[in-house]
């Protein structure tokens, strides 16, 4: 097995490029942590032509609402949301600059279709290790929407946060390639 990759935000076009689906990363760096609710009023932003309290060029948005912080810590447990809660407005965003997402579960086709024509790419979460992830959160701010609470947006600084690439800039799909080596197996143990 080969070492997992490590990325530091912000993103390229060419950090996007060398990903492939399948691959393990250690993500560092600033990302952004946002929600249903905040997706959706910067949604609604883009539609109305308006500014965006965030700049989306080159980012990461990581999909989690965390927990609130035992006292000294600086997160609560932050395990990645299901990802096509985010589907409806993750093209408009990829349009706008944004280069990567982090959350867990499959896509929709239109989301793909997306990270192919804007470059960009999404990367599985570790579902069920929301405290184990936290650790690799080495500072969390809100700095968007004070009143969504645990969605407000959040500026956070990642150091080494694992994730797989399921989808790729190339059109590769690790949870679809998954599904296939399962089932050839199963044809053979059948």
């Amino acid at each position: 097995m080969s070492k997992p990759i490590r990325i530091t935000t912000p993103l390229s076009g060419e950090d996007v490029e060398r990903l492939q689906a399948g691959d393990e990363v250690l993500i560092s760096g600033v990302v952004l942590g946002a929600r249903d609710a905040a997706h959706q009023r910067l949604f609604e932003l883009i539609q109305a032509g308006q500014r965006l309290p965030v700049d989306l060029e080159g980012q990461v948005i990581y999909y989690v609402g965390p927990t609130p912080p035992r006292p000294g810590a600086v997160i609560g447990a932050a395990g990645p949301t299901t990802a096509g809660r985010m589907d409806p407005y993750t093209p408009a965003l990829l349009a706008r600059g944004l280069k990567g997402m982090i959350g867990k579960g499959t896509r929709a086709r239109e989301v793909i279709e997306a990270l192919r024509k804007y470059r960009g790419v999404y990367f599985a979460g570790i579902g069920g290790a929301a405290a184990l992830l936290a650790k690799h959160i080495k500072e969390a701010e809100v700095i968007a929407y004070p009143d969504l609470a645990t969605e407000a947006i959040r500026r956070l600084v990642l150091e080494d946060f694992p994730a797989i690439v399921a989808n790729d800039c190339h059109g590769g799909d690790a949870y679809r390639d998954a599904r296939e080596v399962y089932r050839r197996e199963r044809e053979l143990t059948g």
